[in-house]
C-alpha cells in the first residue's frame, strides 16, 4: 500500500494543477477544509462531486464494553463524521 499524500504534497499538487502558486493553492485548502468542517458540524452535509459526501451522524447512548477488563460501561450518545464514497470513484480505482 502506498503512503498516503501530506498535505505539502497535496498543496504541491494542487498548485501544479491550478498553474498557480503553493501559497494560494494552499490557502484554497484551507478554505475548503474550514467550509467543510463548518458545515458537516452544523449538522448538514457536503457533497464533493466525484470524489464523495461527508457527513454528520448522531449515534445514540449506548452499552460498551472495556476489552482489557471486560467492564460494560454506558457512552453518551455522540456525533460521527461519515464519508460516502462516489460510485464515479470507485468505478475509476476499479477499473
Amino acid at each position: 500500500m502506498a503512503k498516503p499524500m501530506t498535505k505539502t504534497q497535496l498543496v504541491a499538487a494542487l498548485a501544479e494543477e491550478m498553474d498557480s502558486d503553493k501559497k494560494s493553492a494552499g490557502e484554497a485548502l484551507d478554505a475548503i477544509t474550514s467550509i467543510i468542517t463548518r458545515e458537516v458540524a452544523a449538522g448538514g452535509a457536503v457533497t464533493l462531486p466525484g470524489v464523495g459526501k461527508i457527513y454528520c451522524r448522531e449515534r445514540p447512548e449506548r452499552m460498551v464494553r472495556n476489552p482489557a477488563t471486560g467492564e460494560q460501561f454506558k457512552k453518551e450518545a455522540d456525533k460521527q463524521v461519515k464519508m460516502t464514497i462516489a460510485k464515479a470513484l470507485k468505478d475509476s480505482v476499479n477499473g
